[in-house]
């Protein structure tokens, strides 16, 4: 690949307004790096006004056209659609045929702080510069440019294809839930987009967000013996946490082989009002990221409470109450699934997760799903975001030996 820069014409907001087809791969990743699809959702600075998925899902939708496929747009959120496509006529897929779909994300994270051009894609020391370039416009671009290379002979595969460009995956995932909800029973197996070095990410672990607050009593703060401090009774709350809480989760009972023990961090922390006042309200916020094993016990959702209930009955254990934020699964397809198998068979090898993604919600809608992309989660989120071309061009080659080495598979 040569140094030059792939030009672009783009409208005052940074969407790509004109421009010819990219001539390879990395031009696509660019071309994708240079339309901003900051998630608008979750706290904190984005760093551009340019927030939402609109405008890269119409540039993949076009794209995706271009490859011969029928593609349709659906709107998950106000402005924020998921793109599907499918590739074949409308009656000319054969029943025999197994239904494989490609699902890489539209969105990315915010790009305050950035020490780099999010938007540039700039191409120097054989890297690709710019937000998602990593997490998961990379992934993305290359099943996109392996369509494209496959294009004249898609319907002569063993295999039905697939895609959907997903909104909404940093936070909360509403794109891959509601595609769940309205097409899993259309698609055998899934290849989420994210980057993992090309190996098998079959299970990964679930994340449960929860809220616990204290509550006492004000009081001047000369005479904090009239009142009651929930900071004070926080802090007792989370030391207990960690000695008795977490050690019952650190049994082998819910352990994983891929993936290990389950974990928790204390995210945030709030009390008090004034320093000279006693708090009579503290409230914390923990990020729970759960083994299969442990859901299938129930998970935080069912054992915190009860532990808590359990410690308070007893006498001299704090009031604890206790709120669930969010839930997501845990990722659990077996490495001796027939998918998990054949990628295996291709070279990638199955592992495990600590972070999670759309594979999750796919899955639990009957959808044997895996994560697998090219590039590293080491560089997803990061300030001087990038991904390496090699990896880029990789991620093609794997892509297009999946779908021309797929074994036809009985799917039960």
């Amino acid at each position: 690949m040569g140094a030059e820069a792939f030009s672009l014409q783009r409208s005052e907001w940074g969407a790509i307004v004109a421009m010819d087809l990219p001539r390879n791969v990395v031009e696509l990743l660019q071309a994708l790096i240079a339309i901003p699809s900051v998630n608008p959702e979750g706290d904190g600075e984005t760093g551009t006004s340019h927030l939402g998925e609109a405008a890269c899902a119409q540039y993949v939708a076009d794209f995706l056209r271009v490859c011969g496929a029928r593609v349709v747009m659906e709107e998950v959120e106000l402005g924020r659609p998921n793109v599907i496509a499918r590739f074949g006529g409308e009656g000319d897929v054969s029943a025999q045929k197994t239904r494989l779909l490609f699902a890489p994300h539209l969105d990315t994270v915010s790009v305050a702080g950035m020490t780099i051009d999010p938007f540039a894609g700039e191409l120097r020391e054989e890297k690709i510069w710019g937000r998602g370039a990593s997490d998961t416009k990379g992934t993305m671009a290359a099943m996109l440019w392996a369509f494209y290379e496959l294009k004249e002979r898609m319907t002569e595969l063993e295999v039905e294809v697939g895609f959907v460009g997903l909104m909404g995956e940093e936070i909360a995932q509403p794109g891959s839930r509601h595609f769940a909800q309205h097409h899993g029973a259309e698609w055998d197996f899934a290849i989420v987009g994210e980057p993992t070095e090309l190996k098998t990410v079959c299970r990964h672990k679930g994340c449960t967000w929860v809220k616990l607050v204290t509550k006492g009593k004000a009081a001047h703060g000369s005479t904090p013996e009239r009142g009651e401090n929930a900071i004070m009774r926080m802090n007792e709350v989370l030391r207990d946490l960690g000695r008795g809480f977490m050690r019952e989760l650190q049994q082998l009972v819910f352990k994983n082989e891929f993936l290990g023990h389950p974990t928790l961090n204390i995210g945030t922390m709030q009390g008090g009002s004034k320093t000279n006042i006693v708090p009579d309200h503290c409230e914390v916020t923990l990020d729970f990221r759960e083994t299969p094993e442990l859901a299938a016990a129930g998970g935080v959702a069912k054992l915190l409470p009860v532990y808590f209930e359990e410690k308070f009955a007893a006498g001299s254990f704090p009031k604890v109450e206790v709120e669930m934020l969010s839930e997501c699964p845990a990722l659990d397809t077996p490495e001796d699934h027939f998918f998990v198998k054949h990628l295996a068979a291709l070279g990638a090898e199955p592992v495990g997760a600590p972070w999670l993604c759309d594979a999750t919600w796919l899955a639990k809608a009957g959808i044997a799903s895996v994560a697998l992309g090219p590039g590293s989660i080491a560089q997803a989120h990061t300030e001087d975001e990038y991904l390496e071309v090699e990896a880029l061009q990789e991620g093609v080659v794997f892509y297009r030996k999946i779908m021309e080495e797929f074994r036809a598979a009985k799917v039960d």
